[in-house]
């Protein structure tokens, strides 16, 4: 049973890099710049617009430079990058952006997989990202993945992902944002998990990043919501996954989330309307149907 509700909640877009990076068939950029402008056109202020990483490594993200200069923004919408390293950085500081991420894992096997690092070693490299960042102006948020699973390693421990997100913090990012990165959580393991974690980290500090393999994500958000956290990561449509988790299903879908806030009575500041038709954008860029509920169901004719 929920306790309170905020009066509004920020939702952190992440379709154009998280959603079209595991995608097979090449995107272009012309549909990417579609798909952007039709979610700030929905309202959405604070969107993850693509990666600098190698392209070796993420060939859908190859034109990140061109995607960065293609895209011109309200004043009151923020775009963000993934930079894995320094020379990330420098390429989101030479595209203009005022925002970046860093992302690592609370598990030491997808870690290693996903960034060919160790912890240890990430948090080493991010020392030459994140007050490099922060002295040039820009904000520095972090992803924290695998908090409630890893595929390979199976049950994390709650502690080693605590301790991630305090040294992110410590090194200058502004907020953690948490990620079930497989969909394994469930509400009663996501309130004892992120109970320990708000005894620790002011709630402003930390977000919420839920992947859908098994239908928990939005009980999952619920929970948060209850516990008094304000800020969730979305992907429209459910698009994303991640190549490094195996079987790992897409993102929360943007338009479930609002359509579940808007009917609490918890803004967002999205035209959900509008919100619904970036999700047939974002069908048509990738070319097939996409899994949220909301965008497939349309919303009802009537309310009472």
């Amino acid at each position: 049973m929920l306790t309170s509700l905020p009066d509004r909640v920020s939702v952190y877009e992440v379709s154009p890099r998280d959603g079209l990076q595991n995608e097979a068939a090449p995107i272009p950029l012309d549909a990417k710049v579609r798909l952007v402008e039709a979610l700030i056109r929905a309202g959405l202020s604070r969107l993850e617009l693509t990666s600098f990483v190698s392209p070796r490594w993420v060939p859908q993200l190859a034109d990140a430079d061109e995607l960065c200069r293609a895209v011109a923004p309200p004043p009151d919408v923020t775009l963000s990058a993934l930079c894995p390293n320094a020379k990330g950085f420098e390429r989101a500081k030479a595209a203009g952006l005022k925002e970046i991420a860093v992302f690592m894992s609370s598990s030491e096997t997808h870690n290693r997989k996903n960034t060919n690092k160790s912890i240890e070693q990430s948090l080493t490299t991010f020392e030459e990202v994140v007050p490099p960042a922060i002295a040039a102006g820009m904000r520095v948020r972090a992803y924290v993945s695998t908090v409630w699973g890893c595929p390979y390693e199976g049950e994390v421990d709650p502690k080693v992902s605590l301790d991630v997100s305090q040294k992110l913090l410590a090194l200058g990012c502004y907020q953690v944002s948490l990620g079930d990165t497989i969909g394994v959580g469930t509400p009663l393991q996501t309130r004892r998990l992120l109970e320990m974690f708000c005894g620790e980290i002011p709630r402003e500090a930390i977000a919420l990043h839920f992947h859908d393999t098994r239908g928990t994500a939005l009980s999952n958000a619920l929970v948060g919501l209850d516990l008094g956290l304000r800020d969730f990561d979305a992907s429209v449509g459910g698009l994303g996954g991640c190549p490094y988790a195996p079987g790992a299903a897409g993102n929360l879908a943007t338009e479930d989330l609002v359509y579940m806030l808007h009917g609490m009575g918890v803004a967002t500041g999205v035209d959900l309307e509008l919100l619904i038709e970036a999700g047939r954008v974002a069908e048509n860029v990738v070319g097939r149907r996409l899994p949220g509920k909301v965008h497939l169901a349309g919303l009802p004719k009537t309310r009472g």
